[in-house]
């Protein structure tokens, strides 16, 4: 991990591309939608404030937002190139198939006004009806994924320069052991829901051993979701090492990821808590503190249903995460 002179956020390089990925990121998912002139005016901000990695996806509809600020900071001087920020988007379920996998990427680049993407992920393990951008998916939309075909897609996508990195979003081991069976490009990233409540461990310790960096969602635990909570925020155990070093439950989340090597997608549009976001970087848990993290009970905050309605081909939610609840 290398840090960035401009920002002081570290990067890593993925194995990939030997691209750089700054480690924290901003996201631009909201729920319920916020207006465009909201995240436009928020990236802006967080372009102003140091942050060069930023989240987008079909779904979000914020993608046109994130370009109209790219190319304002441009056009102010924020950034001297595009090239120095990082972005990443997503393959919505609904073009998870082999042939339109590129018209979704150049729709995403029209919105974005750019060139060419830092990341496409393929957002999650399912393929759904083509045409329809419901949310959550309706059984009988549900289609069985073509893996082979949209890796294949997606792996072209890359040679021709649209992304300079290909991934994956919500993909089990096993999911994850499938696609790198017949991948000629091997997955990048994998972003999934990662906070002190939901650890991961054993999807770390996998993405570790075969070189693909492990990308968190809902580090805070998504507060104000359809499907998150208050209960990442409202730990005790967060709340008692915030208070002993000074720090919010937010930094102290989002330091904990860092330390485990995770990449960080946080989203807040408030000045004071994005500069604070940034602020996780000068310090370190004491090896106490580290074993109380390690302990605390872990639980899932996003299940499967909470994006998808009755599963579709799925009979169970265990069986959409591979059994690995």
């Amino acid at each position: 991990m290398d840090p960035n002179p401009a920002t002081s956020v570290p990067e890593v390089i993925l194995s990939s591309s030997g691209r750089r990925m700054p480690l924290l990121g901003m996201g631009t998912a909201t729920s319920p939608l916020v207006g465009s002139g909201a995240t436009k005016s928020a990236v802006v901000q967080a372009i102003e404030l140091g942050y060069r990695h930023f989240d987008t996806a079909t779904l979000y509809q914020t993608e046109e937002s994130l370009g109209e600020a790219i190319a304002e900071a441009l056009s102010r001087g924020l950034i001297e190139s595009r090239d120095e920020l990082f972005v990443t988007s997503k393959l919505w379920c609904s073009d998870a198939h082999p042939d339109l996998v590129l018209p979704a990427l150049q729709k995403s680049l029209h919105h974005l006004q750019l060139e060419y993407l830092d990341l496409y992920l393929i957002h999650w393990p399912v393929s759904s009806r083509p045409g329809t951008y419901e949310f959550p998916i309706l059984k009988e939309d549900f289609m069985a994924m073509d893996y082979a075909g949209v890796w294949g897609a997606m792996e072209e996508c890359q040679k021709m320069g649209l992304t300079k990195n290909i991934g994956v979003s919500n993909f089990t081991c096993k999911k994850l052991t499938d696609l790198l069976a017949l991948a000629n490009i091997p997955p990048a990233v994998n972003q999934v829901e990662i906070n002190p409540l939901w650890q991961q461990k054993k999807l770390r310790d996998f993405c570790k051993s075969n070189g693909i960096i492990l990308s968190a969602y809902a580090p805070l635990g998504a507060k104000g979701t359809v499907w998150g909570s208050n209960r990442v925020l409202e730990n005790e155990v967060l709340g008692e090492i915030a208070r002993a070093k000074g720090k919010t439950v937010a930094q102290v989340c989002l330091r904990w990821a860092y330390e485990q090597e995770v990449c960080v997608v946080v989203k807040s549009f408030n000045q004071e808590r994005m500069k604070e976001n940034l602020d996780i970087f000068s310090w370190a848990f004491s090896e106490e503190e580290n074993k109380k993290l390690s302990e605390i009970p872990q639980s899932r905050g996003c299940q499967g249903q909470d994006y998808i309605s009755d599963q579709g081909p799925f009979k169970t939610i265990e069986e959409l995460w591979d059994g690995e609840i």
